[in-house]
């Protein structure tokens, strides 16, 4: 059988010497056509014969002509032939000369292939089944509960921010910034520690190990270890624009799940309530330096006014003042009445008649008594009519800065005493609240581990892995 077929080899030839055969057939081929398509014979001898059906009806001398150029053509044509018979046997020679080389074997596993499809049942058909092995049968199942809410704060009234400037101290800051606080607080560690005392993660979430040892946790975790933990079983969306926060918990069972999002949600009410308290603290604070310092200044302008008085026996000098210019409205009626009877008396008596001294020392005293009332009035020396021996001017000057300053410590007072009722009024409500739009959910079916994503996921990876390392293992081989 080997010899039979090594026979068909050397028979059929390699594939160069079958195109070179074929290229001396078609150079045989191409003459004979040429010849054929003269339509002249030829005999033995090489001229070319005259056709019957031709010398019998054409002229003889154009017969002649046509018959000596078809033998010219059919010359060529033969030396032709002859030239590309010499060129194919030259061809046919050189193609026996070379030697023949045996045709490859059909394609057969080597040891190297069964290596490689080892590997592959090693490193990845191996792992993932394991992979898928414990997934769905030694992984416990996980709900998880959902909860929603956004930070919302009060408006304060117009009228409380014209009786003081409190109301957006008071309001704080916006509330995009306190969901940015509470963002960064609900993945804190505070955060966990609080959960942990309400709910108990630890005890929780080490109840499957050392069993579910990729999703449990370790029970002498430290504080640190649950907050990194916290990050995988805790899911938060926030959207800075709006200020909605979305809190995803998974846990063993729906109740734990659900517990741990309602102690999410209080403990981040406890932090706004603590803000708001702080806020609130500070405005009271505020507003009650304010009232202590108005009080303050009111005590020291109702002393002041209390000194004044003491010191000038007079309680109003306004009022005392109009008292005084009442005597003398009434002494200048006194003078002009005593002046018209002296008159009278001078023109119907004798200038000794005692009247008319009685009438001239009225007149007299009269006056004197007006010109010392004039002189209380601007004068500080005279002090026969009980004034303290200041003038007048001067005390109803001071008079009217003690006043002023009163009342201003009054407006003061009253404006800082409504400031304290402002924030008084702010610390009776929340000035930031939680609103939650979704309630704390209670799972009915369990969503984690996802385990179809975990095992493409694994299997993508693993033959990731094995790809490159075969890839490395050809590379090196082709180099060596």
């Amino acid at each position: 059988m080997k010899q039979d077929r090594g026979l068909k080899r050397r028979s059929t030839g390699t594939p160069s010497n079958r195109a070179s055969r074929s290229r001396g057939g078609d150079l045989e081929t191409s003459a004979a056509q040429a010849e054929s398509s003269v339509g002249t014979p030829v005999d033995s001898s090489g001229a070319p014969g005259i056709g019957k059906g031709r010398g019998k009806g054409g002229p003889k001398g154009g017969s002649g002509a046509k018959t000596s150029k078809s033998s010219k053509k059919l010359g060529r044509l033969r030396r032709k032939k002859k030239a590309a018979e010499v060129m194919a046997r030259q061809l046919q020679q050189q193609l026996e000369d070379q030697p023949n080389f045996p045709v490859a074997r059909p394609a057969s596993m080597q040891r190297r292939h069964w290596g490689i499809v080892a590997s592959f049942f090693l490193l990845v058909l191996a792992p993932l089944l394991a992979v898928v092995f414990y997934l769905w049968t030694i992984a416990e199942d996980q709900y998880v509960s959902t909860a929603g809410f956004i930070v919302r704060s009060q408006e304060t009234s117009a009228s409380a921010d014209a009786l003081s400037g409190l109301g957006g101290l008071l309001a704080g800051g916006s509330t995009a910034s306190d969901s940015d606080v509470l963002y960064a607080f609900i993945q804190s560690q505070e955060m966990v520690e609080a959960v942990e005392n309400r709910v108990g993660l630890r005890q929780h979430f080490s109840a499957h190990w050392p069993q579910d040892w990729a999703f449990a946790l370790w029970p002498e975790a430290t504080l640190e270890e649950l907050t990194g933990y916290w990050q995988r079983i805790l899911g938060i969306a926030y959207e800075s624009d709006s200020g909605l926060i979305e809190v995803k918990a998974s846990a063993y069972d729906p109740q734990t799940a659900q517990a741990i999002t309602t102690a999410v949600v209080a403990t981040s009410q406890d932090r706004i309530n603590a803000l708001n308290e702080q806020a609130r603290e500070d405005a009271m604070r505020y507003a009650r330096a304010d009232l202590d310092e108005a009080l303050e200044q009111l005590k020291a302008a109702r002393e002041a006014m209390t000194q004044f008085r003491t010191r000038t026996r007079i309680v109003d000098p306004a009022a005392d003042i109009q008292g005084r210019m009442g005597v003398m409205n009434n002494l200048q009626q006194q003078l002009a009445t005593a002046l018209i009877d002296f008159d009278l008396l001078r023109g119907a008596l004798s200038p000794d008649d005692p009247r008319l001294k009685t009438a001239e020392r009225t007149i007299k005293v009269i006056r004197e008594r007006i010109d010392i009332e004039r002189q209380t009035f601007a004068s500080a020396d005279n002090t026969e009519t009980g004034a303290i021996g200041e003038d007048y001017p001067s005390l109803i000057a001071e008079f009217e800065r003690l006043t002023v300053d009163q009342n201003y410590a009054e407006e003061s007072y009253r404006a800082a005493l409504g400031a304290l009722e402002v924030a008084r009024d702010e610390a009776t409500r929340q000035s930031r609240y939680l609103a939650t739009y979704i309630k704390p959910t209670l799972a009915e079916s369990s969503k984690y581990p996802n385990r179809l994503i975990i095992a493409g996921l694994a299997g993508l990876l693993l033959l990731m892995v094995w790809s490159i390392i075969v890839l490395i293992y050809y590379s090196i081989r082709d180099r060596s």
